[in-house]
């Protein structure tokens, strides 16, 4: 699948078939996560997997849209870490182009994901905190669901002339 394609026919997926994800499989994913673009190649990202069955259903009790998790056989969170931060602000910015590149990537490899949303909602981000012990310099930034797609959804679209504008508003 070329990236165009990838970029037109990815939608969120939340309901998966229960056959892991190979190992190799899941070091392209964050690699490709790993190759965003980041200001100034700061590259201020950490991943934590979550493939713990017991973890992964733990979620939906402080995140109100993360019941995908029950039947994902593995998810991955994509952290800022702020010790890695040499342009304030742009951290968040960083990480949601590696989430962006993981769900492109998994699409592309045939897998299905969906972003859950962390940051910057306090009860999402202590609740995640909480469940696996994050360092204090570390923030969550979202929690990427991935597996085998159990459903099919056609592509969107959602182009519209009417957003676009040229050299002046």
């Amino acid at each position: 699948m070329d990236a165009l394609d990838a970029i037109r026919t990815r939608r969120s997926i939340r309901q998966f078939h229960p056959t892991p994800v190979p190992p190799e499989l899941l070091h392209s994913l964050l690699e490709a996560a790993c190759l965003a673009p980041s200001a100034g190649n700061q590259q201020p990202w950490q991943f934590l997997v979550l493939d713990d069955p017991a973890l992964l259903r733990q979620v939906p009790s402080f995140h109100p849209h993360a019941k995908m998790l029950l039947t994902a056989p593995l998810a991955v969170l994509v952290c800022g870490d702020l010790s890695r931060e040499k342009y304030k602000g742009y951290w968040m910015i960083d990480c949601a182009a590696a989430t962006e590149n993981l769900l492109l990537a998994a699409h592309a490899m045939g897998l299905g994901g969906c972003w859950l949303g962390i940051y910057p909602r306090e009860d999402r981000m202590e609740g995640i905190r909480k469940l696996i012990m994050i360092p204090a310099s570390i923030v969550p930034f979202a929690l990427v669901a991935l597996g085998y797609p159990a459903e099919k959804k056609p592509p969107e679209h959602r182009f519209s002339d009417d957003r676009v504008h040229h050299n002046a508003w």
